[in-house]
């Protein structure tokens, strides 16, 4: 399966690097797009749950680094909780 990246700008500044064992995540998040929290979030969660079932239905298991993707972008969405809103911005789509 074809893997991919996707680099973040949080809104605190910080930035990440998200691993996709699938290219549907450049499908649900553009390259240069900023997407309220909520809305990242919806899209983060969809798009790692359909390419963790693609892993599945090639190899019969779900993919852990795409769980461990997901974990890691609601951990940070957990920090921003307080209300104070912003986006997060996908600086590059990595193929």
């Amino acid at each position: 399966m074809p893997e991919m990246h996707v680099r973040l700008r949080w809104p605190d500044g910080r930035t990440d690097r998200v691993y996709s064992p699938s290219l549907v995540l450049a499908e649900y998040l553009e390259e240069g797009a900023s997407y309220p929290l909520d809305e990242f979030g919806r899209r983060s969660r969809v798009a790692l749950t359909e390419a963790s079932e693609r892993v599945r239905a090639k190899y019969g298991f779900p993919c852990s680094r795409a769980a461990a993707s997901l974990a890691g972008i609601e951990a940070r969405l957990a920090g921003f909780a307080d209300g104070a809103g912003g986006e997060v911005v996908v600086e590059a789509v990595e193929r």
